[in-house]
């Protein structure tokens, strides 16, 4: 029953399904969106092999730099909250 898995007759099937679903005017707009959404997937993989190419030549330098490894990625700020503030009331 299942000899063939996908034959043509199944992918005209599916595209006149979506055709009809969200019409011939919003293929292209999704199909342009879906290029961009691919295009920053491989920018964002490529920055990550590099960040971690880095890393690895980062690895035999913080042995000799052991300062840096101790600092913090992010500074810590510190926060008040508007019921911490002191405000002053003036009466009359």
């Amino acid at each position: 029953m299942l000899r063939n898995g996908l034959e043509p007759w199944h992918i005209l099937v599916v595209l006149a399904v979506v055709v009809l679903l969200f019409g011939s005017k919003k293929l292209p707009e999704m199909a342009r969106g879906l290029g961009k959404s691919m295009r920053i997937l491989k920018a964002e993989t490529k920055a990550m092999r590099e960040d971690g190419d880095q890393t690895d030549a980062g690895t035999a330098q913080s042995t000799a730099a052991p300062q840096d490894a101790a600092r913090p990625a992010v500074t810590p700020t510190n926060v008040t909250k508007a019921t911490e503030t002191k405000h002053t009331e003036t009466t009359a």
